[in-house]
């Protein structure tokens, strides 16, 4: 499994990397997704975050994550059909968190940034893996996936 951070400049209060990469981690075996996988998770500004929203999705405002995935819609929830690409991996994508909103919506709900991080990360991850929220019942088990998730990552333990 290959998990690629990269965490603009600016952001020395950010959890450390490989905290980052176990959580994303956390997501892909929960889903079943074998080794072969590949991410990448991004850690950026406002400004940037707001660019991306306004360019690809036509929403010219900040927002706490976006996932730009790779895998073909039919198969997205199912990466067995998938052809592998040459390098063996199969790219699920990008997720681009914005930190300073991830500080922002932690103190609105009264809990720790890397708390909020760890819910994007899972939230941009299942994302990438076909899961939306777009209506209802898909919503109801988008949430529960997340909460599951989260139950099973160490919010307060950095890895050294």
């Amino acid at each position: 499994m290959e998990i690629n951070v990269l965490i603009d400049d600016g952001f020395e209060g950010c959890p450390e990397t490989r905290w980052l990469r176990s959580v994303a981690e956390k997501v892909l075996v929960s889903q079943d997704i074998e080794s072969a996988a590949e991410l990448g998770l991004v850690i950026v500004g406002q400004e940037k975050i707001r660019q991306l929203n306004r360019d690809y999705l036509g929403e010219d405002r900040p927002t706490d994550v976006l996932s730009f995935g790779m895998l073909p819609e039919p198969f997205a929830r199912d990466i067995s059909p998938f052809v592998v690409p040459p390098d063996g991996f199969h790219h699920l994508g990008e997720v681009i968190i914005a930190y300073p909103q991830a500080v922002i919506q932690a103190a609105e709900h009264w809990h720790s940034t890397k708390k909020e991080i760890a819910i994007l990360i899972i939230h941009g991850v299942l994302h990438l893996l076909g899961y939306d929220h777009d209506k209802p019942e898909p919503e109801r088990e988008m949430r529960a996936r997340e909460t599951e998730i989260l139950s099973h990552v160490d919010i307060e333990r950095e890895l050294v």
